[in-house]
C-alpha cells in the first residue's frame, strides 16, 4: 500500500443510490429480527414447515441451553456432595434431623458460603471434604449458576414490559427495541424485585415454620443472602432444611446479580456520559490530523468514525494497527483495496 501512487481512503464507500439503499435496509431489519426468535419463539413462524425436523416434546429440550447447563452441572455437584457428606454424616457435628436431607442441606451451605454453623465438620477428612466443596461450590456459582439466573433475568424483562404496555398490545419487535434500549435499568428493576420477593417469603417462612419472631427471621435472612451466616439462626426443621436448599441457592445468586447490575449501570452511565462528551465537542485541526490513518490530507468517513471510536474508548491504536497490518496482508496486489483475487492470492500463498 506504501508502494502506490495513487492514496487510497482507509475503507472505499461507493456511493449508495436510492435503489440499492432500499434493499439493505430490508437486509437489516430483517437481520435485527432474528434474535427475537429467542424471547417470542412461538410468534414467529417458520416458512419451511414441511422441511422442519420433528420436535422432541420432552421438558429438558423446551430449556435453553443455559438453563440445561446450569441444571446438570448442579445435579452433579449436588449429588457428588451429598453422597460424600453422607458417608461421612457422622463426622459433621451438630443438629441433625435426616440423613439424606442433612448431608444436601450442609452441601448448599457450604457451596453458598453462608456457613450457618449449625452443622460443623468435626474430623480431617470431613474438613478436607468441606475445603474442596466450598471452592469448586463457588466456581459453579460464579462460572455457571450466574448465567443461568442471567438468562432467567432477560425472560422477565419480557413479561415486565408486556405487564407495562397491557392496555395496548406491543408486537415482539417493540419489545425487543425496549429492552435493547433500556437493558440494564429493566435488569436492576427485575433483580430488586426478585430479591424483595425472596426476603419477604423467607421472612414469612421462618416466623411461621421455624416459630422465629420477625426480627430474628429478618435478620436470619438478610444474613443469608449476604452469606454472612453467623449462624445463631438458622433453619433446624425438616421442612426447613427442605425449603432453605432452593431458597438460598436462589436468593444469594439473586442478590449477587443485583450488585453486578448495579456496577454494570454505573458502568453504563459512564460511558455514555463519555460518548455524549466526545460527540459534541468541537473537532480542531489537530484532530483532523490525528484522524487522517493514510496521511493524505483528507478524513474519509471510515478514519472520523476510527478516530470517534478511539475517542469512545471502545478501540485504542493498538487495535488498528493490528487491523490495517491484516489488510495491507490480504491486499496483494496494493491497490488499496480488496477483491475476490486479493483474497484468493493471499490464502493461496
Amino acid at each position: 500500500m506504501a508502494d502506490s501512487n495513487i492514496k487510497q481512503p482507509l475503507l472505499h464507500l461507493p456511493p449508495q443510490t436510492c435503489q440499492n439503499v432500499a434493499p439493505m435496509r430490508r437486509r437489516l431489519r430483517r437481520f435485527k429480527s432474528a434474535p427475537m426468535a429467542e424471547f417470542f419463539p412461538g410468534e414467529i413462524n417458520d416458512t419451511k414447515d414441511n422441511q422442519s425436523l420433528p420436535r422432541s416434546d420432552s421438558i429438558l429440550d423446551k430449556l435453553h441451553p443455559s438453563f440445561r447447563k446450569v441444571m446438570f452441572y448442579l445435579v452433579i455437584y449436588l449429588a457428588i456432595g451429598t453422597m460424600c457428606f453422607y458417608f461421612v454424616q457422622n463426622q459433621i457435628e451438630g443438629k441433625k434431623v435426616n440423613g439424606v436431607l442433612d448431608s444436601l442441606y450442609f452441601c448448599v451451605v457450604t457451596m453458598t458460603t453462608v456457613g450457618y454453623g449449625d452443622l460443623v465438620p468435626d474430623s480431617t477428612t470431613s474438613k478436607l471434604l468441606a475445603s474442596v466443596f466450598v471452592f469448586s461450590g463457588m466456581a459453579l456459582v460464579g462460572l455457571v449458576l450466574s448465567e443461568g439466573a442471567d438468562y432467567l433475568v432477560e425472560k422477565q424483562e419480557t413479561l415486565l414490559i408486556k405487564a407495562m404496555h397491557v392496555r395496548r398490545k406491543v408486537s415482539p419487535s417493540e419489545i425487543l427495541k425496549e429492552i435493547e434500549t433500556n437493558k440494564l435499568r429493566y435488569k436492576c428493576l427485575v433483580t430488586t424485585v426478585s430479591l424483595v420477593v425472596l426476603m419477604v417469603v423467607g421472612t414469612v417462612f421462618l416466623a411461621k415454620v421455624e416459630k422465629l419472631s420477625t426480627i430474628d427471621a429478618f435478620y436470619c435472612v438478610c444474613s443469608t443472602i449476604t452469606t454472612l451466616g453467623y449462624g445463631d439462626k438458622s433453619f433446624s426443621t425438616r421442612a426447613g432444611r427442605i425449603f432453605a436448599v432452593f431458597w438460598i441457592l436462589t436468593s444469594t445468586i439473586c442478590l449477587a446479580q443485583f450488585f453486578l447490575y448495579v456496577a454494570e449501570v454505573n458502568t453504563e452511565k459512564r460511558r455514555k456520559e463519555l460518548v455524549k462528551l466526545v460527540l459534541t465537542r468541537r473537532m480542531t485541526n489537530v484532530d483532523l490530523e490525528e484522524a487522517d490513518l493514510d496521511n493524505d490530507g483528507l478524513v474519509g468517513a471510515a478514519e472520523f468514525v476510527v478516530y470517534k471510536l478511539k475517542e469512545m474508548g471502545k478501540i485504542n491504536q493498538d487495535d488498528v494497527s493490528l487491523l490495517l497490518d491484516e489488510f495491507e496482508n490480504l491486499d496483494v496486489d496494493q491497490s488499496g483495496t480488496l477483491s475476490t483475487t486479493d483474497l484468493t492470492l493471499a490464502q493461496s500463498s
